[in-house]
C-alpha cells in the first residue's frame, strides 16, 4: 500500500517526532511571549482609547485600525523584508513574537476598551470624588473590575494567536508549521505529517476554547442572577412603598 496515509509514512513521522516536537516548543514560546506583548499593548491602547484626552484616543484608533485592517501576513513580511532596508535585521523568532504580539494587541485593546466602558460611570465619579487621579482610578478601581468581563474574549484571542503563529512558516520561523512543511517536502509524506500537526495544534487550542466557553457561560449566569436580584429588589421596594 502506497497511499497518502501508508503505514510506513506514519512510522516515519513517529520516528522523527522529535523534529515536530521542537517546532511545537517554538510555537509555544512564540505564543507565550507574543501574548505577553499583546497584553501590554492591549492594556496601554485600551486605556488610551477611553482617555479624556483626544490625542490619546486618536493614537489608539490609528494603531487599532491599521493593524486590524491589514493582514498579519503582510505585517510579518514587512518586519522580515522591510526593516532590513533601514538597517534593522531581526531574528525570525523575534519577528514572530513582534508580529503576533502587535497584531493581537490591537484586538485585545478593543476587548479592554469594551470592558472599561461596561463599568458603570458611577465608579469613575466615586473615584474622582475620593481624589483619585485618572491613572489611579484605572489601576485600582476600573481595571480590576474589567478583568472578569474580559477573560473569556481574551482566552479566545489566545487561541487565535496560537493558530496565527503558523504564518512564521512563510519566513522559515522554525515553528510547528514550518517544521512540518520542511520535513514533509523532503520525503513527500504530507498526509501523516499534517494530521499530526493538526493534532498538536488541537491539543493547544481546544482546552483554551473550552475554557473560554465555560467562562463566558459563567459570566452570563452571573449577569442574569444580578439582573433577577435587582428586579426582585425593585418589586419589593415598590410594594413596600405602596
Amino acid at each position: 500500500m502506497n497511499g497518502p496515509f501508508a503505514l510506513f509514512k506514519w512510522e516515519a513521522v513517529f520516528r522523527d517526532f522529535s523534529i515536530f516536537f521542537e517546532g511545537f516548543v517554538t510555537t509555544l514560546e512564540v505564543a507565550v511571549l507574543g501574548l505577553l506583548l499583546a497584553l501590554i499593548l492591549g492594556v496601554i491602547f485600551g486605556v488610551l482609547s477611553t482617555s479624556k484626552i483626544k490625542i490619546f484616543r486618536v493614537i489608539s484608533r490609528i494603531y487599532v485600525e491599521i493593524i486590524q485592517n491589514t493582514p498579519l501576513v503582510i505585517q510579518i513580511f514587512f518586519l522580515f523584508n522591510g526593516l532590513p532596508y533601514i538597517k534593522i535585521v531581526l531574528p525570525v523568532f523575534i519577528i514572530g513574537v513582534l508580529g503576533v504580539g502587535v497584531y493581537h494587541g490591537a484586538y485585545i485593546a478593543e476587548v479592554i476598551r469594551a470592558g472599561i466602558t461596561s463599568v458603570p460611570k458611577g465608579q469613575f465619579e466615586a473615584a474622582k470624588s475620593q481624589g483619585f487621579s485618572y491613572s489611579q482610578t484605572m489601576r485600582y478601581i476600573i481595571l480590576p473590575q474589567t478583568i472578569k468581563i474580559i477573560i473569556p474574549p481574551l482566552t479566545n484571542q489566545l487561541v487565535n494567536l496560537i493558530k496565527n503563529t503558523s504564518v512564521l512558516a512563510m519566513i522559515a520561523g522554525g515553528d510547528l508549521m514550518y517544521t512540518t512543511d520542511s520535513w514533509s517536502s523532503s520525503n513527500m509524506y504530507y498526509g501523516p505529517a499534517y494530521v499530526v500537526t493538526g493534532v498538536l495544534y488541537f491539543v493547544l487550542c481546544y482546552p483554551l476554547a473550552r475554557l473560554a466557553r465555560k467562562l463566558e457561560l459563567k459570566e452570563k449566569k452571573q449577569i442574569s442572577t444580578i439582573t433577577i436580584t435587582s428586579k426582585e429588589e425593585s418589586i419589593v421596594a415598590t410594594e413596600g412603598g405602596l
